[in-house]
């Protein structure tokens, strides 16, 4: 079995208000689903980027740290699931499960 990142990506001026009682059931549904299954590792939500430190190292030791995120860009990772699955196929089947479950953009990657 191999590890997978399953991210959610919200827009940077993402709403919590639009996350319903019907989204919050969905999601719930997709995380038994996941234990049921035997593939959740681990689960989390993010705060928004808004809210991140990001650190910089530089050639001479030094290291500066940034209120916001890393990268500046239009999207961030609002929250994640770590799977344990066969395999791409079986992780893009959960991806699915959480794109539908968040309507939201998911991203799936392997872990090495």
């Amino acid at each position: 079995m191999a590890g997978y990142l399953v991210a959610i990506h919200h827009p940077d001026d993402y709403d919590q208000s639009v996350e319903d009682e019907a989204m919050g059931r969905d999601i719930d549904a997709l995380n038994h689903e996941m234990v049921a299954a035997g593939v959740r590792i681990f689960v989390g939500g993010l705060h928004p980027a808004s809210r991140a430190k990001s650190l910089r190292a530089h050639p001479d030791g030094t290291l500066l740290i940034d209120d916001g995120p890393y990268l500046q860009t239009k999207e961030h990772v609002g929250g994640f699931w770590v799977l344990e699955c066969a395999d791409m196929d079986e992780a893009l089947q959960w991806g699915r499960k959480a794109a539908l479950a968040c309507r939201a953009p998911v991203e799936v990657r392997p872990f090495h």
